[in-house]
């Protein structure tokens, strides 16, 4: 693919390249007062905490990827023994669930943590691919075929490394509750595959990148919690669409971590993803945080209505972009820009999006795009032109309090959506961006991860799909193959979208 430089030498480089222990006392110092700093976080239990404001979603822990990163790579290596699987890991974790249910009191007494299983994967697949995508970033320049920023793309679906970190930080440095770490396979609720499969495609070259989406298929195809459920209880991140794409039809029955599910066929295929398996998480947004000082300061100065800034031209459903330049182009109080990359670009957008009340959302390649989650960090009402687009933690989260969402076929009548939006009153729109600072929060990934951050909601997803998880392995271990078909049911509805 064109923009991939990057040879195989740089991944030994980086193989060969070992943290030092000169910043670790200081690392872990860090690490015990932000967790400090954090103790009076809202608790994840607390009633009605959603979208609190009692604790701003920017204050001390650290959100910046490269920042972070630079940390976690120079601190000593997160690892603890974890035991290997027992002979009959089946009947290890029948044992193990047959004593939680019958150990006395109410089944479930009370919300357990979810408990994931780390996988250790070799360094290859984990802190090699870290190192490079690390030590490249500054020295490198080189863009996709499309002209975006290659390291841009694996900073906002660096959800795998925000995930990861936190997963294998020392219980001590954690603030999540909901989610503990594991070390005995047969205690797992759920199996975490941490493979950098984005990284992986970005920065190594094409027949290298496939040859080590085979070795990571065939490690992980190979455990024996994996061949027990066939992989239903295992957590895959393919958070760019383009990700692990050579072999997914192998791994299809696992829980995928997603940017949004392409309903065309482009991106994933009929069967791979649907709601009731995989989960919608957010991409890393691109612009600082408007905290509550910025929403001040920037109130009486969002004089444009309607604001956008981005590729004016896109494939499949992206089409609709150039339609909208076309309707709105020569319309008062909007502006629509090509948008540009590097610092210039981002501070372009970033003072746009404070500047405006709205900030169009409309679908990109995929349904979704990085722009919705700027926009929601920036104060700046989404109004979202994409029909097929699914929403990160919508189990959760109510998008009708900060967005706006409005078909396509409306939106390309003529004078239509500048009337619409000209028509809503002050009081709502005040009342959307009071909803867009409290909700911020859910969509900064941090370390350490904070609770009702998008770390916290991702397991909180998975959690509320664990029952049915394990009815379809139970269920698939007592089907007899050719008797009758094993249920693969797929409730997926079509997504149309309404005007609200």
């Amino acid at each position: 693919m064109a923009g991939k430089q990057l040879t195989s030498s740089s991944l030994a480089r980086a193989r060969a390249a070992s943290p030092r222990g000169l910043l670790a006392a200081t690392a872990l110092l860090l690490l015990l007062l932000l967790a400090a700093s954090y103790s009076l976080l809202l608790s994840p239990s607390s009633p009605g905490g959603l979208a609190s404001p009692s604790s701003g979603p920017g204050s001390a822990a650290d959100t910046a990827f490269l920042a972070s990163l630079d940390r976690f790579l120079a601190s000593p290596r997160r690892s603890a023994p974890s035991s290997a699987a027992p002979g009959d890991l089946d009947a290890a974790i029948r044992a193990e669930e047959e004593a939680r249910l019958h150990g006395g009191g109410a089944w479930p007494a009370a919300p357990a943590p979810l408990r994931v299983y780390v996988y250790e994967m070799p360094s290859r697949f984990t802190y090699d691919l870290l190192r490079l995508f690390r030590d490249s970033y500054r020295e490198t320049s080189n863009l996709t075929s499309n002209g975006s920023p290659v390291h841009r793309l694996v900073e906002q679906h660096s959800i795998d490394y925000w995930l990861w970190a936190d997963l294998i930080a020392p219980e001590s440095q954690r603030l999540l509750k909901n989610v503990i770490r594991v070390r005995r396979q047969e205690e797992a609720d759920i199996f975490y595959v941490p493979f950098f499969t984005t990284i992986s495609y970005f920065l190594l070259e094409k027949q290298e990148c496939k040859a080590l989406y085979r070795e990571a298929l065939k490690w992980v195809t190979d455990q024996p919690a994996w061949q027990r459920s066939e992989g239903r209880d295992h957590v895959i991140p393919v958070h760019h669409p383009w990700s692990f794409k050579s072999v997914r039809r192998f791994v299809k029955k696992a829980i995928w971590l997603l940017p949004d599910m392409d309903s065309t066929g482009n991106w994933y295929k009929p069967g791979q993803v649907y709601l009731e398996k995989d989960v919608i998480l957010p991409y890393v947004p691109n612009v600082d945080l408007c905290d509550s000082k910025c929403v001040s300061e920037t109130q009486s100065r969002r004089s444009t209505l309607l604001f956008f800034r981005g590729r004016l031209r896109r494939n499949a459903g992206g089409k609709i972009r150039s339609k909208l330049v076309t309707e709105l182009k020569d319309a008062e109080g909007i502006i629509i820009e090509e948008g540009t990359a590097g610092a210039d670009g981002k501070a372009a957008a970033q003072n746009g999006m404070r500047k405006s009340l709205f900030c169009l959302n409309p679908a990109g390649d995929t349904p979704s795009s990085a722009r919705l989650f700027d926009a929601i960090v920036s104060g700046c009402i989404p109004v979202i032109v994409s029909d097929e687009l699914e929403l990160p933690f919508e189990g959760i989260l109510d998008y009708r309090k900060i967005a706006l969402f409005v078909s396509s076929s409306d939106a390309v009548q003529p004078g239509w959506l500048v009337k619409y939006l000209r028509s809503i009153d002050a009081k709502r729109i005040r009342e959307m961006q009071s909803n867009l600072l409290k909700y911020s929060r859910h969509f900064l990934y941090s370390s350490p991860a904070r609770p009702l951050g998008p770390e916290d909601l991702t397991w909180r997803m998975i959690a509320g799909k664990l029952v049915n998880i394990k009815l379809h392995i139970r269920r698939s271990q007592r089907v007899v193959r050719e008797s009758r078909s094993v249920c693969t049911c797929d409730c997926r509805v079509g997504n149309n979208t309404r005007m609200f």
